[in-house]
């Protein structure tokens, strides 16, 4: 395979959204391979009842339709979330819905849950069972349902048996009204049929499969501890912090800055990382976190894990330096964490906050 910075030039000539179905089907065909990093014990974390070997994962948005999941976990993520997945098909909004701010090594997307929809999505994961490796699945509501919790509910129940977690996607910016699922009632209404039809499942046999929150990076603070307070209370799982945001637009430089849509990459670590810290002090360290928001490398994963991060995510990181970019971000992490005294990168989790 042709190094990466030989094929990017080529990659970033086409239409973002084109070259991302190329990079899909470079994964499915077996064409993309990066570095893949040695096991390390120092890397390995136990969290949602799991077993990871190492705590970077791909976040979701790049395999929306659960395409490629075992060839990305090969990369050497740690685990890897597909979606998010509707539970009927839909296109999304109007092209073009996608633009990278090169310059700032950021991407803008007003994508609005494209999806192939949760009977494709359920095959496709029900077909691998069995397989090692973690996979979640993240869950979004259809653009005109008439019930959006239903439509949680709906995914849940589809795929719960064949995935590792279940994520619901509360926070995109591109459904208009999506994140009003984030307030103290609709969020606890949302928990409460959750847990429901999670009860129904286990009772029928079923493993209590995880289920988490992803949340956004432009809550107030009040709004960050009324879904704290809700997420302890309910016994969520888990809160992924966060989704992409509509702001943090000051300084940057690409001519595509003031598209609208939600921002991710390297813009977002700050502001990110300050909300992902708060989200730790108010739940205590009570609450696995996973924190996602510009990583681009190892320090940028560890200083997340020290900020309260059990987990981390990326994906805009992966645009502009390809696949080889997990086997250096791990090796990096786990210099930081010998380096730093901790044994292992759980004992890191929340040093700085």
């Amino acid at each position: 395979m042709l190094p990466f910075r030989l094929i990017r030039p080529w990659l970033f000539a086409l239409d973002p959204e084109r070259a991302h179905a190329v990079a899909l089907a470079a994964l499915a065909w077996g064409l993309a391979a990066g570095a893949l990093p040695a096991a390390d014990p120092r890397l390995r974390v136990r969290a949602l009842g799991l077993d990871f070997p190492n705590p970077i994962g791909l976040a979701a948005g790049f395999d929306k339709d659960a395409r490629v999941p075992d060839r990305a976990l090969e990369l050497g993520f740690g685990f890897v979330e597909v979606g998010s997945i509707t539970p009927e098909p839909q296109p999304g909004n109007p092209r073009p819905r996608l633009f990278r701010l090169t310059e700032d090594r950021a991407v803008i997307n007003r994508l609005g849950f494209n999806s192939g929809g949760l009977a494709r999505a359920a095959v496709r994961l029900a077909a691998r069972r069995g397989r090692p490796g973690i996979v979640g699945a993240n869950l979004g509501a259809n653009k005109e349902s008439a019930d959006r919790i239903a439509d949680y509910v709906t995914g849940f129940r589809a795929l719960h048996a064949a995935v590792a977690y279940v994520t619901v996607n509360v926070s995109s910016p591109n459904t208009p009204g999506l994140r009003a699922l984030q307030s103290r009632a609709v969020l606890g209404e949302l928990l409460d049929r959750l847990h429901a039809a999670r009860a129904e499942a286990v009772a029928a046999g079923a493993r209590a499969v995880p289920i988490l929150a992803k949340v956004a990076p432009d809550l107030d603070p009040d709004e960050r501890a009324a879904i704290a307070e809700v997420a302890l209370a309910k016994g969520l799982d888990g809160l992924i912090v966060g989704n992409t945001t509509i702001g943090a637009r000051e300084g940057l430089k690409s001519r595509h800055r003031h598209e609208t849509g939600g921002l991710s990459g390297a813009p977002l670590f700050a502001p990110s990382t300050a909300v992902l810290r708060d989200f730790y002090r108010l739940t205590g360290g009570r609450l696995p976190l996973i924190g996602v928001g510009g990583i681009g490398s190892g320090a940028d994963a560890y200083a997340k894990i020290r900020a309260g991060a059990t987990l981390v995510q990326l994906y805009t990181a992966m645009i502009y330096d390809g696949p080889d970019l997990l086997g250096r971000a791990n090796a990096e992490l786990a210099a930081l964490i010998s380096r730093d005294g901790f044994a292992a990168v759980g004992a890191a989790v929340g040093a700085d906050a």
